[in-house]
This record gives structure tokens, sequence and C-alpha cells, in this order.
């Protein structure tokens, strides 16, 4: 398993190569880019935001004349001193060549020198380091909520197949599934929090105001107080597929000849279950736990954000997408590339946890 996990961390190199180069190249020839973004702003503020941006200066003085060329490449350009338009490239790294912004950006990311954001004055990982709090505790919550209501009803579900408990139960999960997770968020914000009838919890944030002042066990009970409602919106409609996952899996090992067999040697129905069907019915159950996790603390709940005024790692990467903000865009792929690919390793290593007759070094991995 050693010499497997070693080949694996060594394939991470040409996989996050491979995607980081994909998506630069994508992302580069696509229309509307960073500096397109700052003409808009510049045209539609005026000049004194030309001359703040272009740094002062007798050019920025002449950025809305008639000295504009109207070859330039940027088709918002119009109006704008050739100069101005060359301080804006030279401010967001475009004077480069493509191929030299692209190795420049493969040395910074070796160290983990993902730059500043374009447009919010702070350094990438400072802006990762404030959002991840709260997409961890979404994603935290949410993950063990799922994974711990869902194995074992879906473990009942199996066990009880075709019984009232199975036909109810079904019926819920899939009730709440339909449930779209930001209107169920809205909702609750209507009942719950002062948006018409109760007002229990908090509207927005994940700490009260004065949140330092407080004692441990308050900061605690504040804390819970304030994710309640982000967590039951995201969770709610989370069970359904794991669920039923997870009894079709058992249902599919309870029918095979290893348990007729453990049967007729006189074990309990109890001992069958734990075990030899869980190890075996769990595992594809543990395939898609990575996806599951990354979707939960970093893809999914940017809505729930939104709603609950939450300023985590999903609604980052939107305002980045929708800004343009190249270098927020290219390092959260990066982390999140990283760590999926870390999670897939932690895939493997509870499939031998499970089932130790497992061996990927057997199997020629």
């Amino acid at each position: 398993m050693a010499s497997y996990l070693a080949r694996r961390l060594l394939l991470l190199i040409p996989t996050l190569w491979a995607i980081i180069t994909i998506n630069f190249f994508i992302v580069q020839i696509a229309p509307g880019g960073p500096v397109d973004q700052m003409i808009a702003n510049m045209q539609g503020l005026g000049d004194g935001a030309t001359a703040r941006v272009a740094g002062g200066g007798p050019q920025a003085g002449a950025a809305r004349g008639a000295g504009g060329p109207e070859t330039s490449k940027y088709r918002g350009a119009r109006g704008l001193d050739g100069e101005v338009v060359a301080e804006i490239e030279r401010r967001f790294g475009f004077d480069k060549p493509i191929g030299v912004r692209y190795l420049d950006m493969l040395k910074n990311y070796v160290t983990f020198n993902f730059g500043e954001s374009l447009f919010r004055g702070n350094t990438v990982l400072a802006l990762v380091k404030e959002r991840l709090p709260v997409s961890a505790s979404l994603g935290f919550w949410s993950t063990l909520i799922v994974y711990l209501v869902s194995i074992p009803l879906g473990i009942k579900k199996a066990v009880k197949n075709g019984s009232r408990f199975d036909a109810w139960t079904s019926t819920v999960i899939v009730l709440s599934h339909a449930i779209p997770a930001f209107l169920l968020a809205v909702l609750f914000i209507v009942l719950f929090s002062g948006g018409g009838f109760l007002k229990i919890f908090p509207l927005r944030g994940l700490f009260s105001a004065d949140f330092d002042a407080f004692t441990l066990p308050h900061k605690i009970v504040d804390y819970l107080w304030h994710i309640c409602l982000p967590v039951v919106s995201i969770t709610v409609g989370g069970f359904a597929g794991l669920t039923m996952l997870t009894k079709n899996s058992y249902l599919d090992e309870i029918h095979k000849q290893y348990v007729l067999t453990a049967r007729a040697k006189g074990l309990s129905e109890k001992a069958i279950l734990i075990k030899h069907v869980f190890r075996n019915a769990m595992l594809i159950v543990v395939a898609g736990f990575p996806a599951a996790l990354i979707a939960m603390f970093f893809t999914g709940n940017f809505l729930i954000e939104i709603v609950f005024s939450l300023n985590g790692l999903g609604l980052l990467g939107y305002e980045a997408v929708m800004q343009r903000d190249y270098p927020v865009i290219f390092a959260t792929l990066y982390i999140f590339t990283l760590v999926g690919l870390l999670l897939s390793l932690l895939r493997d290593f509870l499939y031998t946890v499970i089932d130790p007759r497992i061996d990927f070094e057997g199997r020629g991995a």
C-alpha cells in the first residue's frame, strides 16, 4: 500500500499541471477579461476613476479625449488614451506574452504563491483564509449529518425492504430532495428569522457582532445558533442520494451467495450485516466520498451563502468568475483540485480499512 500511495502522490504533479494548463489557456482566450472589465468600469466612472487607475500623470488626464486609438484590441477602449490602456495591461500583467504569463504562474504555484486579487486589494491566500471558516463550517456539519443519518437509514431500509417503514421513508426523502436548498433557505428566513412570522434565528452572518467578548460556552452556542438554518437548508435535500445508494448496495449484497452461506452456518443476522455485508456494501459509498466532500465544502453552497449573507469559498469563486479575477479563479481551481486528489487517496485508504482483502499493489495499480 505504501508504494501505491507513493506512486499516486507522484501522479498528482502531472494531473495538477494538466488541469491548470488546460484551464489557463481556455480562460485566457475567452472574451471579457480583467482588462476589458477595468476599461468598462472606467468608461462608466469618468475621469476621476481613470486617473486613479492609471496612476495619475499627464497620460491619465488624457484618458478621455480625442486621442484614443481606434484600432485597440479591446472593444471598449475607444476614447481612451493608448498609454492608459497600456498601464492597465501592465498592472494586470497582460503586457507580457501569454507564454511568459503561463510560466510565471507555474513557478509561483510550485511555492503556493498565488499572487493578489485583481479587484479586491488583498492576496488570494488571505481571501481563501478569510472565507474558509464559513465553507468549512457548512461543509463539515452538512456532510457529517448526511452520512450519520443516511447510512443507518439506508441499511434499515434494505433490511425492511418493501415494508411500510421503507415506503414512507422513501416518500419523505424523495419529497425533501425535490425542494431546492435555496428555496428552503428563503422559507426558513420567512418563518424563523423575522421574515414575517417568528424571529428565533439570526438573519445573517456566522457570528454575532460582539462574538469576541463572549465566553467560550457562549461562543459555541452563538456559532451553532447562526449555523443552524444554513446547515438544515443544505442537509434536508441531501439524504436521498446517499440513503438510496446505501440501501441498494446492501440489497445487492444481501442476496449474494456468501450471505446465504453465512446464514447456513448459523451466524446471526446482525453479525452477517456488520461483519460481512457492511464492508462490501460500503465500498460504493466510500467511492463517492471525495466528490461529495468537495461539493459540500467548496462548490455547492454559494446560493446558501448568498441567502444567509455568508462570505464563503463558493461565493468567492462565483464572484471571481463574474469579475474575471484570474488569480482567484486559478488559485481556487488549483486548491480544489489538489484537495480532491488528496481525498481520492484517502478514499483508497478507506477501501483497505473497510475491506483488507483489497490490494491495490497486487492489482498493479
